[in-house]
C-alpha cells in the first residue's frame, strides 16, 4: 500500500467554501492515475474482499467504475454499474441518494433477488451513496457479501445506520491542508 499512502500525501487539497477537498487520482481521476497505483489498489481489493460465490460486482457511477472494471477483469466476476440516469429497462430500480454535497437519483439494472454481490467504490465520506445502494439492494433481495472502498474519511456517516460493514484499504482525515492516515 506504499503507492496509495504516498499518493494521499502528495494529493492536492483545495478549499471548497471552507471544506478541505482532497483531489486524488482514485476518487477524482485527477491528477493522472498511475497504472502502478491502480494495480496496487486492485490487488489489495481482490486480497481483502469476500469474493466467494459472488455473482456480480456492483459499483456506482462514476468513480467506482474504473476500480470495478479492473477487479472484474482480474476475477472474471461480471460488473453492474449503478447509473445516474434511467434507461427504462424492465426491473430497473430507482434509488434516492443524499450526500453532504447533493441529492439525486440513481438506477440499478441487472441485480436480482438472490444475487450475491460485492459493492466496490472509491471513497466513503458522508456515506449517503453507499447507504442508499445498500438499502436498495436489500429491498431487491440481493445478498451483499462485502462492501469495499479504497479510501474512507474517518467520522460519522450514513453507513452507521445501515446493517452492513465496510472494509476500507485506508482510513484518513483531512485537516489543515494535510492528510493523516489512520491504521
Amino acid at each position: 500500500m506504499d503507492r496509495l499512502h504516498e499518493s494521499l500525501h502528495e494529493a492536492p487539497i483545495v478549499d471548497k467554501d471552507g471544506y478541505e477537498y482532497l483531489v486524488h487520482p482514485i476518487s477524482n481521476g485527477v491528477p493522472m492515475l498511475d497504472p502502478a497505483l491502480l494495480r496496487e489498489v486492485v490487488v489489495e481489493v481482490v486480497r481483502r474482499a469476500d469474493l466467494a460465490g459472488v455473482d456480480k460486482i456492483v459499483a456506482p457511477e462514476a468513480m467506482g467504475i474504473h476500480l470495478a472494471t479492473a477487479v472484474s477483469l482480474q476475477t472474471d466476476v461480471p460488473l453492474v454499474v449503478i447509473r445516474k440516469r434511467a434507461y427504462g429497462l424492465d426491473d430497473e430500480v430507482a434509488l434516492h441518494k443524499t450526500t453532504g454535497y447533493s441529492e439525486s437519483e440513481m438506477y440499478i439494472n441487472d441485480v436480482d433477488a438472490g444475487d450475491r454481490v460485492l459493492i466496490l467504490d472509491d471513497l466513503l465520506s458522508t456515506g449517503g451513496t453507499l447507504a442508499s445502494i445498500c438499502n436498495a439492494l436489500d429491498d431487491i433481495g440481493a445478498e451483499i457479501s462485502d462492501i469495499v472502498v479504497v479510501i474512507r474519511k474517518v467520522g460519522d456517516s450514513a453507513m452507521d445506520d445501515v446493517d452492513h460493514d465496510v472494509e476500507s484499504l485506508v482510513d484518513i482525515t483531512v485537516q489543515d491542508g494535510d492528510v493523516t492516515i489512520h491504521d
